[in-house]
């Protein structure tokens, strides 16, 4: 994934070859909005990335922390771009816990819509009668 001799990457390219986000554009958009930080810190799309950097990455209701341990301005398969970082276990076990909460908080809502077809007829019934 290496190339030979690079050192240092854009933020912006690496977010977008690690396919964090689909275009560059999307990943210049989150770190401009701090969504992305860098150490504890936001920063701009241009700074540039070295191996060892542990970001903090907010997508949607999930939020990853990763150390960076591959550079890359190409993107190319899931597989290799895997190869780009490695999650810290504090994070993927925060991420599970908040699932499984949203998960919990989700199957226990009682839906106060529009009856069904069923409830419809049993209302019927009883208005009728």
């Amino acid at each position: 994934m290496d190339k030979v001799g690079m050192n240092k990457v854009r933020i912006d390219k690496w977010l977008w070859a690690g396919r964090f986000f689909k275009t560059r554009s999307l990943a210049k958009a989150a770190i401009e909005s701090g969504k992305v930080h860098i150490d504890g810190n936001k920063s701009k799309a241009s700074r540039q990335l070295e191996l060892g950097t542990i970001m903090t990455i907010k997508q949607g209701f999930d939020s990853k922390t990763v150390e960076v341990i591959g550079l890359s301005e190409t993107r190319r398969g899931a597989p290799e771009a895997l190869l780009l970082y490695a999650e810290t276990a504090d994070s993927i076990a925060l991420r599970e816990k908040d699932s499984a909460l949203r998960k919990a908080a989700n199957g226990s809502s009682v839906s106060d819509g529009k009856p069904n077809k069923k409830q419809r007829r049993q209302i019927h019934r009883f208005l009728s009668s």
